[in-house]
């Protein structure tokens, strides 16, 4: 007898859901916290925290990680580490003009000034899902719509989107945007201002006329400044992670209203499934004539295959993306055998074996948001 495809998608919810509450949630916010400086600390090797500068793209990750593990039925202390994280991010990151810096120290002092559009999604992301534990704080809404008008105010584009940085000569990216679309999504799920709508329509729109490729349907990376996609390497490669996270966010926008962001998705979910996996793992990049460009397979891209499947799984009920939650669900549990409870290996060699090495905190996003994902389809079955 062939077992139901979503008990066993329950089974792997609450193993995956044990180890977040059990093992990484007192991890993280204990030896992960820095309880001198305040704010996370970069990567913790073993239970051990690492001296290192700390990327503004770490803090409001965390941030989100522990609101949303609290949202799960974390009991800890979620409050307190997530105002101290925010305290932490605007008071050493913010910069005069409104956006936030790249990176500090430890300490809080600016090691690099610069600007990057990636970092100022994120810090729109922590700031919405830190509401989950922190409720409707004015000061939070406040501090997100500063940073908003200071994006279009420094960072506009004229075609569309937003430029990557201050800087010139980088080019523009679509993995900035589509974390930028995640947060403005995060806004519309707790807020009624228009702004964060026409904002995620803008982004939608550009998903699916530039960035997602009209004939084969793989989403392009880099771009030059007219939006026309990068010559040579940087726009051929594409990031089967990227196509499932890509998918994640624009079943949540689209339906009766987008309806061809919902046919998008599910068309970057099967380039995913038939071009971006080895032996059940997703790779981390490709070419666009779907050659391997890197073999080896990151933990990020497992957690966003299971967030897009469960996705997929609860919107269309189908066996074949059940099937696929569980695959991905099972790969992802390979990586969390950290050397410590709570911990993670978070890169695997095109030969299978497993890196040991500190484990980034910036990765605890990813899995949570899976298990959230999961956790969502479970209930709904």
């Amino acid at each position: 007898m062939i077992e139901d495809p979503r008990a066993i998608a329950r089974h792997l919810q609450e193993r995956l859901h044990r180890w977040l509450i059990c093992d990484a949630c007192p991890l993280w916010s204990t030896h992960g916290f820095d309880r001198v400086h305040g704010g996370f600390h970069e990567r913790l090797d073993g239970t051990q925290p690492l001296d290192e500068p700390r990327r503004a793209r770490v803090q409001p990750r965390q941030v989100s990680a522990l609101s949303n593990a609290a949202a799960l039925g974390w009991k800890g202390d979620a409050a307190r580490f997530v105002s101290s994280g925010l305290d932490y991010f605007v008071g050493h990151y913010r910069r005069p003009d409104g956006l936030y810096r790249t990176l500090i120290a430890p300490d809080g002092r600016a090691i690099d000034n610069r600007v990057y559009l990636y970092d100022q999604a994120f810090g729109l992301l922590g700031l919405a899902e830190s509401r989950l534990v922190l409720g409707r704080a004015l000061e939070l809404e406040e501090e997100a719509q500063r940073l908003r008008a200071a994006l279009y105010s420094c960072l506009k584009h004229p075609d569309g989107g937003f430029e990557s940085g201050l800087s010139s000569g980088n080019p523009l990216s679509a993995n900035a945007h589509m974390h930028l679309f995640e947060a403005g999504l995060a806004w519309i799920a707790s807020n009624g201002d228009p702004a964060w709508h026409a904002l995620c329509e803008e982004i939608g729109n550009l998903a699916l006329t530039r960035f997602i490729d009209p004939r084969s349907g793989i989403v392009r990376e880099y771009f030059m400044p007219d939006w026309s996609v990068m010559p040579g390497v940087s726009g051929s490669v594409i990031e089967p992670g990227h196509h499932y996270e890509w998918a994640w966010l624009l079943f949540q926008w689209g339906g009766a209203a987008h309806g061809e962001a919902v046919s998008a998705a599910l068309r970057l979910i099967e380039i995913g499934e038939q071009h971006g996996l080895r032996g059940g793992f997703v790779m981390n990049s490709l070419l666009d004539d779907y050659s391997v460009l890197d073999g080896s397979s990151r933990l990020w891209p497992q957690a966003e295959r299971l967030r897009a499947a469960a996705f997929a799984a609860r919107m269309t009920g189908e066996a074949r993306h059940w099937r696929m939650t569980n695959e991905a669900a099972e790969s992802l549990c390979l990586y969390l055998r950290g050397r410590v409870a709570g911990s993670w290996y978070d890169r695997r060699t095109a030969q299978g074996w497993f890196i040991e090495e500190p484990a980034p905190a910036s990765t605890f996003y990813h899995i949570v948001g899976a298990i959230r994902e999961l956790t969502a389809a479970v209930r709904s079955a």
